[in-house]
């Protein structure tokens, strides 16, 4: 059987006045109106809830379990429609959503539920540089970004970490191992590998880049790039050859560049992250689009 909202506010109110003129006034209410709200909500009970003679209003033992039962759940039910209220007044505007490389299905699909669920919110995804993966975020350009990992900013949070990707080695396809199906880890010691020039932080450019296998091989450095494209263009005109996760490779395809997976590399991964001193209602909603999908 469901219960009616203002017959549940009718009783709380006369529960703490203990006078239904006092509590009609508190609800704007007439004190027959108070009256009828108690006998209806009483008859959805099956019992009575409030004794009331000439001389006192007083709950009956029932009323008092049921007061004590139904406070708390009203209240959470009030904060819970504030809440909400106040995501919906939070839920309008741009949200500006920074990448790196090429969208990854998950961002795409994060974009798409986002908007479906925020119509009034317009997501606007800009690429960012490959040499200045946080910068956009600490200047307050983007509102989050998501960027190839590690993360270590301590004024930044890393929110959902997604898209685990093998890595692949572009070389030039004239390279002498260009026809290989797959490459180790100490294989890259026959390489020169671009590396990532710029503000990056020094540990996120070394962990983009080797400099020694895992066996000790020292790594010979390629040339140093601050974008994605340049980086490509490197291999493309033999310079060097360049990780980067499976579906970049994909989407930048090009005749002059072979694209082998390297096995036994830790995996690529994507991670979304934010201002600490910047977070918004947007930015969490976006946050978890990206959970849902993920």
């Amino acid at each position: 059987m469901s219960l009616e909202v203002r017959e549940l506010e009718a009783f709380l109110v006369l529960a703490e006045e203990l006078h239904f003129g006092r509590a009609g006034e508190r609800l704007y209410v007439s004190q027959s109106r108070v009256s009828q709200l108690l006998r209806a909500l009483e008859q959805r009970v099956g019992a009575r809830l409030i004794e009331r003679t000439s001389r006192k209003v007083a709950l009956t033992p029932l009323g008092e379990n049921f007061l004590a039962d139904l406070r708390p759940a009203y209240t959470a039910l009030h904060a819970t429609v504030d809440s909400v209220r106040a995501a919906a007044r939070g839920m309008q505007g741009v949200l500006r959503i920074g990448f790196q490389g090429s969208t990854s299905e998950n961002l795409t699909d994060a974009l798409a539920l986002f908007e479906r669920r925020f119509p009034a919110c317009t997501a606007e995804v800009v690429e960012i540089p490959l040499s200045d993966p946080f910068g956009p975020v600490h200047r307050g350009e983007v509102d989050l970004a998501v960027v190839l990992l590690p993360m270590g900013e301590s004024d930044l949070v890393l929110g959902q970490v997604f898209s685990e990707q093998q890595q692949m080695l572009a070389m030039h396809r004239g390279h002498p191992l260009a026809a290989r199906t797959s490459l180790s880890p100490e294989d890259l010691a026959e390489f020169s590998l671009v590396g990532v020039r710029g503000p990056a932080p020094h540990y996120w450019r070394r962990a983009q880049s080797l400099d020694v296998t895992p066996g000790g091989r020292p790594v010979p450095a390629g040339p140093q790039v601050g974008t994605l494209w340049e980086g490509i263009e490197a291999v493309a005109g033999g310079q060097g050859a360049m990780l980067l996760c499976h579906p970049t490779a994909v989407f930048h395809d090009r005749p002059e560049v072979n694209f082998v997976p390297v096995t036994g590399l830790a995996h690529s991964r994507l991670g979304l992250v934010w201002h600490r001193n910047r977070e918004t209602t947007r930015v969490r909603a976006f946050s978890r689009a990206v959970a849902a999908v993920g």
